[in-house]
């Protein structure tokens, strides 16, 4: 099963597609960012997402999506560029006939490092030693994307032995 992972933004979206092998390995196909300059109109930005966005689904044709929830402190502005971006996301996943699930932060430590209030760096760790990495994923979102991956295939997993 082929499963790409979004950390969604406008400025900046993670990606990680990553596949589990019959024998329950995880491996990284491809992860990385896109990215948008911060000076141009927002339309000319959320349009450059959906075609980088939608050409990695069609490169890659992952059987499944993986989308991490919006969370905002106190900064209303950005979790609305972030929900915009968001958006444009489910939006491509629901054109390409992706299936999608959803995980909040919180339920994503749980499932990578076992604890929900996990550290930035304890998760990305996590994320190595799991994908069996020389190094921790770069850059932040990047690593972000194969966690929300991870913890969609370790869900999926759960639930198909669950069925049996």
């Amino acid at each position: 099963m082929l499963v790409i992972g979004i950390d969604p933004g406008t400025a900046t979206t993670g990606y990680g597609v990553v596949r589990e092998h019959p024998n329950g390995a995880l491996e990284a196909v491809a992860y990385g960012v896109i990215t948008t300059p911060a000076r141009t109109l927002m339309q000319k930005r959320l349009k450059q997402l959906y075609d980088e966005f939608t050409a990695l689904l069609q490169r890659y044709q992952p059987d499944a999506a993986a989308v991490e929830t919006l969370f905002f402190g106190k900064n209303v502005t950005t979790a609305i560029t972030v929900a915009q971006g968001r958006g444009v996301i489910l939006l491509a996943l629901a054109e390409a006939g992706i299936p999608m699930r959803e995980y909040k932060p919180a339920e994503i430590k749980q499932a990578i490092a076992g604890y929900g209030n996990a550290d930035k760096l304890q998760v990305q760790e996590m994320i190595r030693q799991l994908l069996e990495l020389d190094d921790i994923p770069k850059p932040d979102d990047a690593a972000d994307g194969l966690g929300v991956a991870i913890t969609d295939l370790n869900s999926s997993r759960f639930e198909r032995m669950s069925q049996r």
